[in-house]
């Protein structure tokens, strides 16, 4: 088994895991490899790929971006301020590329409240990249939970289409304590043998190891700007923890494919960063002008 859907400290106020204790405790656990998916940043990438390596354990390089509900460039208060979730993975460099690609967009272009993708520019820029449906947030997750079974068959059909059927997962995740997560498990696991699509198991890490619950409550009651006395606040209702294969063996012992897929999406995964170089843009000159007269000139 390996870890899929994890959130470091770069997912800000929201992850408190340091990136070397992430990494460290996936070695101890020994499991050849680990994920990042921060929420719609990459300000890890590179710091989690080179501890990987330092530890002897595959990096896979991804991201939990936000998907405008509508159009990124929608921006209405009543309509686009909750984006969904979804899980993109680098398999490999031209991956890497275009999750980098699609995250500057988000932030240059969809940016509304968080940084927003939409299905035009993940159409666009699909090539290497695999797609896993996350959280209860997702939009697959909030369609089951609204009972719209004909928008939620489309929506799983358009996402396949995007990244190919080898490429798009159904993603369980492990929360008793949490209700709507037992109804939305048990459904994607009907469609999973009704559709012949592939499960996963994940466990939307957000700390180290239980101890950290309570820090990592403080840390959430900064962010929602709440008392930790409050009880009418947002609190993780759960073990957001980097758990076990042989917890996840117990929790999904019904699918043992959800856990086994982790690892097939890691023989997948095949990434390395070209490092120690430097990749300067090349900007097209008018005829006549040097690189220095044209820059004086423009300013």
């Amino acid at each position: 088994f390996v870890h899929l859907h994890v959130h470091t400290h770069y997912s800000l106020l929201d992850g408190l895991g340091k990136v070397e204790d992430l990494v460290s405790r996936a070695k101890e656990l020994n499991m050849p490899a680990l994920a990042v998916t921060d929420h719609g940043v990459m300000h890890g990438a590179v710091e989690f790929y080179l501890e990987c390596q330092k530890q002897g354990i595959k990096p896979i390089i991804g991201q939990e971006a936000y998907v405008a509900r509508r159009k990124r460039i929608d921006k209405s208060a009543a309509n686009d301020t909750r984006p969904y979730h979804l899980i993109l993975l680098a398999k490999n460099y031209e991956g890497y590329l275009n999750l980098i690609k699609l995250t500057s967009l988000a932030n240059l272009e969809g940016y509304y409240y968080k940084p927003r993708m939409d299905r035009e520019i993940l159409s666009r820029y699909s090539k290497g990249l695999i797609a896993t449906t996350a959280c209860l947030a997702s939009e697959t997750s909030r369609l089951i939970l609204d009972k719209d079974d004909k928008k939620l068959a489309e929506t799983i059909g358009e996402y396949r289409e995007i990244f190919g059927k080898d490429n798009y997962y159904l993603e369980l995740q492990h929360h008793p304590s949490i209700p709507e997560q037992q109804v939305v498990n048990q459904r994607l696991k009907a469609i999973a043998q009704k559709e012949n699509l592939p499960l996963i198991a994940t466990n939307d890490v957000h700390y180290v190891r239980s101890e950290d619950s309570v820090p990592h409550d403080m840390l959430v009651c900064i962010q929602t700007g709440k008392l930790v006395s409050d009880t009418n606040r947002m609190i993780y209702s759960g073990d957001f923890v980097l758990k076990s294969a042989e917890d996840f063996q117990r929790a999904f012992n019904d699918v043992p494919e959800a856990l086994s897929n982790t690892l097939r999406i890691t023989d997948m995964v095949n990434l390395e960063l070209p490092l120690g170089q430097n990749f300067l843009p090349n900007f097209p000159l008018p005829e006549g002008e040097t690189e220095e007269s044209y820059l004086k000139k423009i300013s």
